[in-house]
């Protein structure tokens, strides 16, 4: 009974996804409309004549394929509200999400920078932010320290970057890494699967991102003015879903 529930509650939410998407599509293009220099989604771009053309008798206006602009690493210290909202809800199904949103904390232990906190965004392809995350943030490396980081994830690392970042924390052993994730990514995949248990194999704490997390994430990471994030309705089941997935690939 319980799965059928399940069942049920699934196929609820992958109808309600096709109206997500234009909902909160809606709200960036709002906040685009005022830009501040935080990091946050890319505003609407108004179509051209050449962008779109008839489709049909009725009129309606069909959107050309166009080539996506060139890849590009963003860094910052807060996420833009609605960019969270969208990028971060942990939704079954994540269509139209394509990018990936890294909130990190980094305590190198008894110096004097005390505790480091930033984000990193991506889209399209080329270096991940999980990468960049090692080129970028911690290009000052000292194996003489010890390295305590915290990443909150809009989604779990793919499986080229859950390889490198294996390879850097079995290479590093003063960096202890945990992975908090709001969604899985693509995980019915076998070589997704593989790359997750590296990551558990090379020390690093995984688990899916509870309620009470993303509004630690809200509050620390996304220029809020000050406002509480009202959760989603599905929010913890979504996350019981998502670390059910993960318990039985972990296992």
């Amino acid at each position: 009974m319980a799965d059928r529930s399940r069942m049920l509650r699934r196929k609820d939410k992958q109808e309600k996804e096709a109206d997500e998407k234009t909902t909160d599509g809606k709200e960036v293009k709002n906040e685009g409309e005022n830009p501040q220099d935080n990091g946050g989604g890319p505003s609407a771009v108004p179509l051209s004549a050449n962008d779109a053309t008839d489709n049909g008798e009725n009129g309606d206006l069909q959107v050309e394929p166009m080539e996506l602009p060139p890849f590009e690493i963003i860094a910052g210290d807060r996420i833009d509200p609605f960019a969270f909202k969208f990028q971060f809800k942990n939704v079954e199904y994540s269509s139209g999400r394509n990018k990936t949103f890294l909130c990190y904390l980094v305590d190198k232990g008894k110096t004097a920078d005390g505790l480091l906190r930033g984000c990193l965004e991506d889209e399209h392809s080329g270096l991940h932010a999980e990468e960049a995350f090692f080129t970028q943030c911690l290009s000052d490396y000292d194996p003489s320290l010890k390295y305590t980081i915290t990443w909150y994830m809009s989604s779990s690392p793919c499986s080229a970057c859950a390889a490198k970042i294996a390879d850097v924390l079995n290479s590093k052993k003063n960096l202890k890494l945990s992975i908090f994730a709001a969604r899985l990514f693509e995980f019915e995949e076998a070589e997704i699967q593989a790359g997750l248990k590296a990551l558990l194999k090379a020390e690093c704490k995984m688990r899916m991102m509870k309620p009470l997390d993303f509004s630690y994430t809200w509050d620390t990471f996304v220029e809020n003015e000050d406002q509480p994030l009202n959760l989603w309705e599905d929010c913890k089941d979504n996350y019981e879903y998502y670390h059910e997935k993960l318990s039985d690939i972990l296992q």
